[in-house]
């Protein structure tokens, strides 16, 4: 994908106003590609060796032993299963209100990070995908500031339909959609859960402490770590919070380099 000038001025603006110099993954971050790629090469080297030598007998026990442990691992719903199952909803109001479609969720289904806000807005209901506007854009520079990419990350929302006006969800809303979300996060599995804004926090940490009140610490959800942090289209209009933000993106990705943070 590339980058044209001004936006690159505009990623090296928002970096500079998080307060960050300038980007270095550790060696356990940055090795994670490479153990990969290596893994990869070394795997394809040893089965190019093992077929050119005869060793079908380990070649077959090995094909075995795999598919014996795949066997007993516990299988996981596919994400395409629960949309599925959604169908075209008609389980609350917000279907008679004026959406145009349901916004799933997007991105990688095995992330080890996944981003977790209110609900569609204008943009979103219209493409039918989360965090496509203004605060979209904003969302995915902060993904970028720790290193990462968009498409490695899994972004959803409580709800998956347009409330009218942008309004906050309702309590039966959130009561007939947050089930889709409980499964797409025990399917997704990932280490990190980020909480984009007040709504999205108190919805799954069942609370009615304010984001401010909340953020700077680290929660269990669901066999994950959950961070706060203030929602995108909030930063937005107060780019003087972009500190707070940052200090809980570095919060994240010490999580995912697998350290221990208060």
């Amino acid at each position: 994908m590339s980058i044209d000038r001004d936006e690159l001025a505009e990623h090296l603006k928002f970096f500079g106003e998080l307060g960050v110099d300038g980007y270095r993954r550790d060696a356990g971050w940055a090795g994670r590609r490479e153990a990969l790629e290596s893994k990869e090469s070394g795997e394809s080297r040893e089965s190019k060796e093992s077929k050119e030598s005869g060793e079908s007998r380990e070649s077959t026990e090995s094909r075995e032993s795999t598919e014996s442990r795949k066997s007993a691992e516990p299988s996981r719903p596919p994400l395409a299963a629960i949309r599925q199952d959604i169908g075209d909803c008609v389980r609350c109001k917000l279907c008679s209100l004026g959406r145009k479609q349901i916004v799933f969720g997007v991105g990688n289904p095995s992330a080890h990070l996944m981003f977790v806000g209110e609900a569609p807005g204008r943009d979103e209901d219209i493409q039918g995908i989360p965090f496509v506007g203004r605060a979209g854009q904003k969302l995915t520079q902060i993904i970028e500031a720790i290193g990462l990419k968009r498409d490695e990350v899994y972004i959803a929302n409580v709800i998956k339909c347009r409330p009218p006006e942008n309004r906050n969800p309702e309590p039966d809303e959130v009561e007939q959609c947050e089930p889709f979300l409980f499964r797409q996060v025990d399917t997704i599995k990932p280490k990190v859960i980020v909480a984009l804004g007040t709504f999205a926090t108190r919805s799954l940490l069942k609370t009615m402490d304010p984001i401010s009140r909340l953020r700077g610490r680290v929660y269990d959800y669901r066999g994950a770590k959950l961070v706060p942090t203030f929602h995108p289209a909030f930063l937005l209009r107060n780019p003087n919070c972009r500190r707070e933000v940052w200090e809980d993106m570095k919060k994240v990705r010490a999580l995912l380099n697998g350290e221990d943070v208060a």
